[in-house]
């Protein structure tokens, strides 16, 4: 597979004295669960560590639930309204981690960054590409750095992938071709109606929640789409609330799209809750001139490669690669080669990528995503909802 010049963050030691950042977080659920994570294991998984993390604050709904996750996590102030938050605490923290749902990432990242502070936001970056320039126009603005927690990035498998084809290894890249399934909101499941099915907060539904990984996918590993040809689909019109209420569903259960992209190559996209059996089936499989490249998030650990004329005709075929030698990305702060890693450790290297580009200055693009990759994924979003809308062929424009 090639070996990756690879710069980790570990080293035997540390050598002077390790700066401190504080961090404010907005939101403490799911992604606040798998953020807290990544900043505690930050300090000596990833050693000597570019800054080492201080759990400051962290603000939600409800004093309650609050108090538990700031006890639960490690955070020193609570608080349950993010204004405040930024105006009586900023004073404390320089990294705002916005894990909010949808329709809070954008205001509060704006004001967080007009206030000096970095922001690393959950994805999508906004409920629509519009609002999504306004977070970019803001930390642009501002000059703060700025990164869309588009974890996927940081799975060394599709690291590798990424080297193979900046590399050339692959040659021209022909198809790009991804599916994100999920099943959790089929009949059988009586998901009622909650954030991620109501418009006014998601913006969308298995587009933005599973469709902007694999839409940052494409443009990552292949590079900027260029047109669109989408359908989607709401299979389940009404669900009812907690307190009985129908309520109407006006996002996307699941979406299909064929996309162009600017250097040629022709792709599909594809993504649902409805898929049964699929728990985080998301699957991508690149084809080039000299050879493929398959990957499947529930086995990150793997990468499956081919390469045009290597062997015997009657022998060639895909062959499983264990991305876990000392050689590949991140692979020399964790364990000895065949020693697996998870979906959580993609997080650790999320997280440590913005901190080194904090304290060194660097650029969070091209290899994370920046606000600018979070808007262009928006604009192709949109483009699909318009397209789907519009049963046309839509030109994606920034």
């Amino acid at each position: 597979m090639g070996e990756q010049s690879f710069t980790a963050m570990a080293g035997p030691k540390s050598e002077g004295q390790i700066p401190e950042i504080g961090v404010g977080m907005l939101g403490y659920a799911f992604m606040g669960k798998a953020h807290t994570n990544a900043y505690k294991k930050i300090p000596y998984m990833m050693y000597p560590p570019p800054a080492v993390p201080k759990l400051v604050g962290v603000c939600g709904l409800g004093e309650a639930d609050v108090s538990e996750a700031a006890k639960r996590y490690g955070f020193t102030i609570t608080c349950t309204n993010w204004r405040k938050f930024l105006d009586e605490n900023g004073d404390q923290f320089q990294l705002f981690d916005n894990c909010g749902p949808n329709n809070i990432h954008v205001e509060p990242s704006i004001v967080a960054a007009q206030a000096g502070k970095h922001i690393l936001c959950e994805k999508p970056l906004a409920r629509t590409a519009e609002e999504a320039k306004s977070a970019l126009d803001a930390v642009t603005k501002a000059g703060v750095k700025h990164m869309v927690a588009f974890n996927y990035r940081f799975v060394p498998a599709i690291r590798q992938a990424r080297y193979l084809i900046e590399s050339g290894a692959l040659g021209r890249i022909y198809h790009y071709r991804a599916v994100y399934l999920q099943e959790w909101i089929m009949p059988h499941y009586n998901t009622p109606m909650i954030w991620r099915l109501d418009k006014g907060v998601a913006g969308s539904g298995a587009l933005g929640d599973l469709g902007a990984h694999i839409i940052d996918l494409g443009r990552f590993l292949v590079g900027e789409m260029k047109s669109v040809s989408a359908m989607t689909k709401t299979f389940i019109p009404e669900r009812p609330w907690g307190d009985g209420r129908m309520g109407k569903v006006e996002v996307d259960d699941a979406f299909v799209a064929a996309v162009e992209f600017e250097n040629g190559a022709i792709g599909t996209l594809e993504a649902t809750r409805f898929a049964g059996g699929r728990k985080n089936y998301e699957v991508l499989e690149i084809n080039g001139e000299k050879g493929s490249i398959r990957f499947n998030l529930e086995r990150m650990n793997e990468l499956e490669v081919f390469w045009v004329g290597e062997e015997p005709k009657e022998t060639q075929g895909f062959h499983n690669v264990l991305v876990t030698e000392g050689h590949h990305p991140w692979w020399s702060n964790w364990w000895p080669h065949g020693h697996i890693i998870g979906w959580e450790h993609t997080f650790v290297h999320e997280i440590t990528h913005l901190l080194d580009c904090i304290v060194n200055d660097k650029s969070v693009a091209p290899y994370g995503a920046d606000f600018n990759d979070g808007y262009r994924a928006a604009v192709v979003c949109d483009a699909i909802l318009e397209s789907a809308a519009s049963k046309k062929q839509v030109d994606l424009k920034y």
